[in-house]
C-alpha cells in the first residue's frame, strides 16, 4: 500500500483532540510513521496509537521499526484484507522510568468475521524512543 498523504484525514486511531473532533492524520500518528526516522513517538500511549494505525494502513515497515529487537518476529507481515474497525485504549501506565504498559481494544473484520483483540502491552524506551516488546492477551 502507498503512503498516504499527510492531508486533514482523521487519524485512524481515532484519537480526539482538544476541539473534541478527531485528530488529522498529520497531526497524529503521521508526523511517527511518516517521519520515523526523525520524529519518534513522545510516549508508549503514543507509539501503541501509531502502531494500530500502521496495521490500519498496512506499514509492517513502521511495525517493524517500533517493535524492540529482542521479541520482533523474524518474519512478521500483516495479513491483508483486514477492515479495522477501531481502537479503544483502556489505561496506560508508566512502570518505570524507561518503560510502560497500555492497555487496549482493537477491533476489526477479516473474511466476514468480527475480531476482537484484547491485549495489555509492554514498551521499553530506548535512548529517545520507544518500543513495543510483547503483550498479554485480555
Amino acid at each position: 500500500m502507498s503512503k498516504p498523504a499527510l492531508t486533514a484525514t482523521p487519524c485512524p486511531c481515532g484519537q480526539i483532540g482538544a476541539a473534541k473532533k478527531p485528530l488529522a492524520y498529520a497531526d497524529c500518528c503521521g508526523r511517527f510513521i511518516e517521519a520515523f526516522d526523525t520524529t519518534p513517538a513522545p510516549d508508549a500511549q503514543s507509539l501503541m496509537r501509531s502502531r494500530y494505525s500502521a496495521f490500519v494502513l498496512e506499514r509492517a515497515d513502521y511495525l517493524r521499526s517500533t517493535w524492540d529487537a529482542t521479541t520482533r518476529l523474524p518474519d512478521f507481515t500483516i495479513q491483508p484484507g483486514a477492515k479495522w474497525l477501531g481502537l479503544e485504549v483502556r489505561a496506560a501506565r508508566s512502570t518505570g522510568t524507561d518503560s510502560a504498559e497500555a492497555e487496549f481494544v482493537a477491533r476489526y473484520r477479516m473474511d466476514g468475521r468480527a475480531v476482537r483483540v484484547h491485549e495489555r502491552s509492554r514498551f521499553l524506551r530506548i535512548g529517545e524512543r520507544w518500543f513495543y516488546v510483547d503483550g498479554d492477551a485480555l
